[in-house]
């Protein structure tokens, strides 16, 4: 892993809680993970991000990662690993990958 991919998983290790209670249990909720993935990549790379692309549906389950497609502004596609930390779905980045 390259030093900005370890500082970036030190710098993004809080963030939100992103949740949506609905019929079928709680559920990560998508746009808003995306949105703050987004976010916390930019602030970390100091970069443009285009976009990010998370699963939908995912139930909360604490102690389950999962993956989202990163698009940076330089051509580079990444994928970035969160962890699900508790029943209030707060995440960690745990991995952070670029294609090579």
């Amino acid at each position: 892993m390259s030093s900005s991919a370890a500082w970036l998983m030190a710098a993004s290790i809080g963030l939100l809680a992103l949740f949506l209670a609905g019929c079928g249990g709680t559920v990560i909720d998508q746009v808003k993970a995306e949105d703050t993935i987004q976010a916390s990549l930019e602030e970390s790379l100091h970069e443009k991000i285009k976009a990010v692309d998370c699963p939908s549906g995912l139930n909360v389950d604490p102690g389950t990662t999962f993956s989202c497609a990163v698009d940076r502004s330089n051509g580079i596609q990444a994928t970035v690993t969160l962890k699900i930390r508790d029943k209030e779905a707060d995440l960690s980045i745990v991995d952070f990958k670029q294609s090579e």
